[in-house]
């Protein structure tokens, strides 16, 4: 079986982060975007980039940069919806998506994204925060493609919540171990970037 296409979402505006291009900030000596490619790129089929502005920013990628099909910075949905449409003109039956502010994803995370699907295809990464309690972090999941309609509609009329679309479609987890580091992790703002950057 074909190995899935992924779209790595960072077409958000960035504004914990100070503003700017988060894809592009740097940790480490790499951008985060270097990193999540580096990771996502051995798991997956056709890679893509969703982000909003001037694709150029991302030339030197290499890869596909497909904008929100929904105007005014719908937020992540957006971009899965993006991924969805980008994965149907590929011929794909699905469509992994995370997000670019997690550099530090698992190296199995579309194998196990594949085995945990639910009923109507959607899996979910998951993992347990510090008390033990299973966290879902939906922008890290599988999507079939045949949501596609559907999640437009919902978009258009005003559901902006990628976890609150992914529960309606009773969706597997992929449950990830958070230690030593939990996977998940996301850089939202320049003090989770010096953190990451001590953990790198």
């Amino acid at each position: 079986m074909s190995l899935p296409p992924a779209v790595i979402l960072a077409g958000g505006l960035s504004r914990r982060m100070g503003g700017g291009n988060k894809a592009l900030r740097m940790l480490a000596g790499e951008t985060l975007l270097s990193r999540v490619i580096a990771r996502l790129s051995p798991q997956c089929g056709r890679l893509a980039i969703n982000a909003n502005g001037d694709p150029g920013a991302f030339a030197e990628y290499g890869l596909p940069v497909i904008a929100d099909g929904i105007a005014g910075f719908a937020g992540p949905l957006a971009g899965v919806l993006a991924g969805m449409e980008w994965a149907a003109d590929q011929g794909a039956d699905s469509v992994v998506s995370v997000s670019v502010d997690t550099p530090f994803l698992p190296e199995d995370l579309v194998h196990r994204l594949r085995e945990a699907r639910g009923r109507s295809g959607v899996a979910i990464a998951a993992s347990p925060d510090a008390s033990g309690r299973l966290r879902d972090h939906p922008t890290c999941a599988l999507w079939p493609v045949a949501l596609g309609a559907e999640l437009r509609e919902a978009l258009e009329s005003g559901l902006h919540r990628v976890g609150q679309f992914a529960a309606a479609h009773d969706p597997g987890r992929a449950v990830f171990d958070s230690r030593p580091l939990d996977p998940f992790l996301n850089l939202n703002t320049p003090e989770d970037l010096a953190r990451a950057a001590r953990l790198v």
